[in-house]
């Protein structure tokens, strides 16, 4: 019913899924920014995330989780798996009785896994995805992988839900906890595009510039930005930032180009609307 990505980069451990199921993103992935990263699918087990999870805090080897997992597991033959730790290769399993096509690839830092799918391509191009992003942030990594596979064919069934969900040590909203994203779409026509669609509003408020591509605001920078905000009825940056929920990308002496960029769009919007 599904396909997904478990990754790990850097400090980083993300979980990707796409499926024609109902929320997927409720079911599948589970993560620890200090231990690793799971999917459970196919006929979903539950139990995995937090026994995974548990086992990779004791330092089992993703292999070794798998193994332990599906041992004790009288329904094995129908779960699917894929498990990251915070060194070497992924591990993925995928039960006899999985609805075809099913199957996985792993390699150092990743496991894809997929049941009901179009054919075995749709794995490889997640793969091909996967190991083409290096560099990149992790969850456009990942969504980039989902990308890939709904184009190879994904769920062979059609679509339905997508998630994402990545943690690195520190980086949860306003620096608490260490959840960085958690998206999901839980009924959409086309839930891979509708998350980078999210991803998107994701980046753009909580989202960091490198402060060596911030601006400077210069006197005619500084009467830019004050103009617009007289468009769009706001005294202060400050005060429109706050609203646009924009807030986190206010630097003191400096502008941020992508805050600059979302006045530009939502003012040029607001005086071509009042021209109507």
């Amino acid at each position: 019913m599904t396909f997904s990505i478990v990754a790990r980069s850097g400090s980083a451990f993300g979980v990707a899924v796409a499926s024609r199921f109902l929320a997927a993103g409720s079911v599948v992935p589970a993560a620890d920014a200090a231990a690793g990263a799971l999917a459970t699918q196919a006929w979903a087990n539950l139990a995995y995330r937090p026994q995974g999870l548990t086992m990779l805090r004791t330092g089992a080897a993703p292999a070794e989780v798998v193994a332990a997992l599906t041992a004790a597991d009288g329904v094995r033959a129908e779960r699917q798996l894929g498990v990251v730790g915070p060194a070497g290769d992924g591990a993925t399993y995928t039960g006899e009785e999985c609805l075809p096509w099913a199957g996985g690839v792993v390699g150092d830092g990743y496991a894809i896994q997929g049941n009901i799918l179009t054919g075995p391509e749709v794995v490889h191009a997640m793969e091909a995805a996967w190991l083409a992003g290096a560099g990149r942030p992790l969850a456009d990594r990942l969504v980039a992988v989902l990308v890939a596979g709904d184009a190879a064919g994904g769920d062979r069934r059609g679509r339905q839900s997508a998630a994402l969900h990545v943690v690195e040590p520190g980086r949860g909203f306003a620096g608490f906890g260490d959840v960085s994203h958690d998206l999901r779409v839980d009924d959409h026509p086309d839930p891979v595009a509708e998350l980078g669609r999210l991803l998107g509003v994701h980046e753009l408020l909580f989202g960091a510039t490198e402060p060596a591509a911030l601006l400077e605001l210069t006197a005619e920078l500084a009467a830019e930005v004050s103009a617009r905000l007289t468009v769009l009825g706001h005294d202060s940056l400050d005060h429109w930032a706050g609203m646009e929920n924009i807030e986190g990308r206010l630097v003191g002496g400096a502008l941020d180009p992508v805050l600059l960029s979302h006045l530009r769009t939502v003012s040029d919007l607001a005086e071509g609307a009042a021209g109507d």
